[in-house]
């Protein structure tokens, strides 16, 4: 079965666009995360993103998790959600 995957456009301030998708998202602690990659087929380079909005923004604002506790217990979730994927 092939599934599309959602593709959001990045953009940060002085710099050209970049194009993720997003393999899936979920919510932990109040706090909004999606799991995305830089391609839509093969093996390619994948993040997640922290949601930090303000309640009422037009558009989402998102942040690369980089703190190593967090980033191990959101893996950990991404990879339940998604049996086949091993994050590293």
């Amino acid at each position: 079965m092939d599934i599309k995957m959602e593709k959001i456009i990045f953009r940060a301030e002085g710099e050209e666009p970049v194009a993720f998708y997003v393999l899936e998202q979920t919510r932990i602690g109040g706090i909004d995360y999606i799991l995305v990659t830089d391609t839509e087929e093969d093996d390619g380079e994948a993040l997640i993103l922290r949601d930090i909005s303000r309640q009422g923004e037009e558009e989402a604002v998102y942040e690369i998790v980089t703190e190593d506790e967090e980033l191990d217990a959101v893996s950990a979730v991404f990879e339940n959600m998604l049996e086949d994927v091993e994050l590293s």
